[in-house]
This record gives C-alpha cells, sequence and structure tokens, in this order.
C-alpha cells in the first residue's frame, strides 16, 4: 500500500528537505506541502492523506489546531507532530487532541519513515519510556481538580479488565507487559486496547496514558474503581 503524507511547516527549507528525504521510500508519496495549519486543513480535503507531518508553530493556523481541527473529522489523517523539543506544553496539547505522536526536526530520516509506517499499520509511535517521560512532565505541573474529575468520570466506564490495561498503558507499559503482568496473551491485550480507546473516544495509548494519569490513578497504586 502506498501511504499519502502530507508535510506541513512554515520553513521551506525543511519542507524541501523533508520531501527530498522522505519521497525516496518505495511506499510513501508526497502528496503536497503546506507552510500553516490553515494550508493543511485545505490541503488535506484536497489530496486526503493518510498521514500528515505537522509543524507546532507556524503563522496564520498553528499546528496544535490544525491538529485539533483534522482530527475531530469522521476520516481523520493520522498526525505526527514535528518539534524541536521532547515534552513541551505544545506537544502534550498536541497529543492530548490526537497526535499519534511526535518525532524530532532532527530525527533520521530513516526513523521518521518507520514512525509514518507504524501510525499507518496502528502502531504506537512513542515508545513506552518516551511516554513515561512525557506523562513525567504532566506530573511536574499536577491535574486541576477539573479535569481530573472528569478523567475519573471516564474510566469509570471500563470494565475491570479494561481499567486494569488502561493503568498499565498509564504505566508505560508495552502490550508483552502488559500481557505478562496480567497473565494474558498479546492479542488479547491489543482487544482491550482497542476497547478502551473507543469506549473512550480516543485515537491511540498515548491519550490513555495521560487521561489515567488526570484522573490520578498512578498516584493512587492503580485503583479506579
Amino acid at each position: 500500500m502506498t501511504i499519502r503524507l502530507l508535510i506541513v511547516d512554515d520553513d521551506p527549507l525543511v519542507r524541501a528537505g523533508l520531501t527530498f528525504m522522505l519521497g525516496g521510500a518505495e511506499d510513501i508519496e508526497i502528496v503536497g506541502e503546506a507552510a500553516d495549519g490553515s494550508e493543511a486543513t485545505a490541503m488535506t480535503d484536497r489530496h486526503r492523506p493518510d498521514v500528515v507531518l505537522m509543524d507546532i508553530r507556524m503563522p496564520v493556523m498553528d499546528g496544535l489546531t490544525a491538529t485539533e481541527e483534522l482530527r475531530g473529522r469522521p476520516d481523520a489523517p493520522e498526525v505526527i507532530v514535528l518539534t524541536t523539543f521532547h515534552a513541551d506544553e505544545q506537544v502534550l496539547r498536541a497529543l492530548r487532541v490526537g497526535a499519534a505522536g511526535f518525532v524530532l526536526k532532527d530525527t533520521p530520516p530513516a526513523e521518521i519513515v518507520a514512525a509514518v509506517r507504524r501510525v499507518v499499520a496502528g502502531d504506537p509511535v512513542l515508545s513506552p519510556a518516551v511516554t513515561q517521560q512525557l506523562i513525567a512532565h504532566v506530573a511536574a505541573s499536577g491535574a486541576p481538580d477539573d479535569r481530573k474529575g472528569r478523567a475519573a468520570r471516564r474510566l469509570a466506564l471500563l470494565a475491570e479488565r479494561e481499567r486494569e490495561v488502561a493503568v498499565a498503558v498509564g504505566h508505560g507499559q508495552s502490550n508483552a507487559d502488559i500481557a505478562a503482568t496480567l497473565y494474558l496473551s498479546v492479542p488479547t491485550v491489543k482487544t482491550h486496547v482497542s476497547r478502551v480507546l473507543a469506549k473512550l473516544g480516543l485515537n491511540n495509548r498515548v491519550q490513555i496514558a495521560l487521561l489515567v494519569h488526570d484522573a490520578g490513578v498512578l498516584d493512587e497504586g492503580g485503583d479506579v474503581g
């Protein structure tokens, strides 16, 4: 399958470099380049990309606003955030509204290609270790009481085993780690993760991890009942 990719960055040199580096992959077709978020949404309508590589800080419409707009669509493309920082607040906000992950702008081209392929396959872009770094960054500021209450009420919608899997995702565990801890098969863990995403209206496991943290579950030993 050919992956249709849209590149969004306000720096024409960055766009040209990414197009040159990624366009050489046999299974990736660069369908367009956009200089800001408003162009990105218009070009998504026109070209229907599978994946959007999205810069965060841009004029006219920033990447965060564009990501939220795109991910709210019924036929939403996957969004991978381009950033120069591992875990700044803008990246976290993009993940909360549905970005599948992020890559640093100095990431080797082969790793960016691998990230694009992973999101199309439905696999996580962020490793468990990076997810844990993000959670630690969020934990430094804590969740406001209103966000904590909303998160706890959403987690209460899950069945017991689904909650256990969600908490394990919040701890940054991989599917294999969760399977070993809960005495489940890896396919069963994947099924539970899919059910959690569907029930909570989330896009990816990073959003699960952030929601679990917001609910205060990780600080309370994992009991969300």
